[in-house]
């Protein structure tokens, strides 16, 4: 059975013009569909040419295992995006992030009648870090700080609550709502939260949610719920979302602890359920602002939570230069390795019995993404030299290795047969799965074009697919239409 997935994923697209390659398939593209017959086309969002274009290209193809692909008469030009979904074979949504404002969001559909995408609807929505699918919609997340819950300080000044935000964007009608829940003391460990990726199995939604540490607003609404004072800042520091200013816990208290919420409705007003445990770290990939899924669904609906082992990334003290001088700055340092936990079908507690650690097998390297591939089969994109880089370098680490991983057997095999040399791996894609197989797109040092490599869970070994003549290639999936 071919299964379709939505596939959220921040973009590190390389900015690019329009294609001028000739196209050497155009047999790839459809011949006189009839009425009544279902077509599907592969797309691959891509980008090429100089670094001033901000233009994306949107490219059909019947297949990914051969040939090559160029967007000449076979290509939609389109605006850049920072994530990209797939509505199960219906449609692609690209997210314009737009610097934390306001974003635009485009849907694309194929066009039955040429074998194309094209441009359907447009949707505006709040700022957003995380992304999935719930029902008839595409939902996003993010947290951001409110306007009207807050607190005072013994300087009189108020100190607003942070809320998760929620878009709900309809295919059916193309409408669009919004939502909010007040994001502090979600766990009722007086911490915000932020989310990390949606699964939709088993009549439920799982989400993994990650704290963040203590608010403002937090540290003075809670303040039997401060573990040490020390860790509530004096100075300023930080840059980015990682930014920080005296009277807040920047990092959380809770690094060896893994969050899920279980929402049994369709909307983010209900309670949810929260299954935690303490066998793994906090279940999220994190390139910046954006938060990676890692959890994800078997095929028999067993929920697998992977974790990166990130909170062994603070440093339990570290020395910051500030305007007003040299300070201390206090975190809890996490000790957990990357690892896998499980929630069975059904259940809405993590499974005892279960728990592997990623590092004790393969090369030793801890996992940073995840995708389900098949059955319980999963492919991770990992740490290339180890949790020392990943501590060290945080998101300047190599991360150019793939595994593949068996929830029933909790093996891990790394993947080399029939990949590129790793240490020619600049960068992959974000993977699709289709018919048992991980199709990945992945970029390399050595001059050659992008290539699409399919990867055979089961044997662990890779081919190389359609090549695409292109700098980068980001994402792929499939888009199914009826002919009228």
């Amino acid at each position: 059975m071919k299964k379709y997935y939505a596939w959220a994923f921040a973009a590190a697209l390389t900015t690019g013009s329009l294609f001028t390659a000739c196209d050497e398939n155009s047999e790839l593209l459809p011949d006189d569909p009839q009425q009544g017959e279902a077509l599907s086309r592969y797309v691959v969002a891509a980008q090429s040419g100089g670094s001033s274009s901000t233009a994306m290209y949107l490219a059909t193809s019947e297949t990914l295992d051969e040939g090559t692909l160029s967007t000449v008469g076979n290509g939609l030009e389109t605006e850049s995006g920072s994530n990209l979904i797939f509505y199960k074979d219906a449609y692609l949504f690209n997210f314009q992030y737009n610097d934390g404002g306001q974003g635009t969001a485009f849907a694309y559909a194929l066009n039955a009648q040429t074998g194309k995408a094209e441009e359907v609807r447009r949707y505006t929505f709040n700022r957003t870090t995380t992304y999935g699918t719930w029902g008839d919609n595409v939902i996003t997340a993010s947290t951001n700080v409110g306007s009207e819950e807050h607190v005072t300080n013994e300087a009189g000044e108020a100190l607003y609550a942070k809320y998760l935000q929620f878009n709900y964007l309809s295919v059916l009608d193309a409408s669009t709502r919004t939502g909010s829940r007040l994001a502090e003391n979600f766990l009722g460990n007086g911490e915000s939260v932020s989310f990390a990726g949606f699964v939709e199995a088993n009549g439920k939604l799982y989400t993994s949610v990650v704290p963040m540490g203590m608010s403002h607003y937090g540290v003075v609404k809670y303040p039997d719920l401060v573990s040490d004072p020390k860790l509530v800042t004096d100075h300023t520091g930080g840059s980015g979302s990682g930014s920080y200013t005296p009277g807040q816990i920047p990092a959380t208290q809770y690094p060896d602890s893994a969050f899920v919420a279980i929402y049994s409705g369709d909307s983010f007003d209900e309670t949810p359920v929260i299954a935690r445990t303490g066998k793994i770290g906090f279940a999220s990939g994190r390139m910046r602002s954006q938060y990676y899924q890692t959890i994800w669904a078997a095929d028999n609906g067993d929920i697998y939570v992977f974790s990166p082992g990130f909170g062994r990334t603070a440093k339990a003290e570290s020395t910051v230069e500030a305007e007003d001088g040299t300070h201390i700055l206090y975190k809890v340092e996490g000790k957990l390795p990357s690892g896998v936990a499980r929630i069975k079908a059904g259940e809405t507690a993590f499974d005892e019995s279960y728990y592997v650690n990623l590092e004790e097998q393969g090369n030793g390297n801890p996992m940073f993404r995840c995708w389900h591939i098949t059955e319980d089969y999963f492919l991770l994109q990992m740490y290339s030299k180890g949790a020392a880089d990943m501590i060290a370098n945080s998101t300047k680490a190599e991360r150019s290795e793939l595994a593949i991983f068996q929830g029933s057997t909790q093996k891990l095999t790394v993947l080399t047969e029939g990949m590129p040399e790793k240490a020619l791996i600049s960068s992959f894609g974000t993977p699709y799965s289709d018919g048992g197989y991980a199709y990945i797109p992945v970029v390399t040092t050595d001059g050659a074009q992008p290539a699409i490599y399919k990867i055979d869970p089961q044997a662990a070994t890779a081919t190389k697919g359609i090549t695409i003549e292109a700098n980068s290639v980001t994402a792929l999936g499939k888009l199914s239409a009826t002919v009228e």
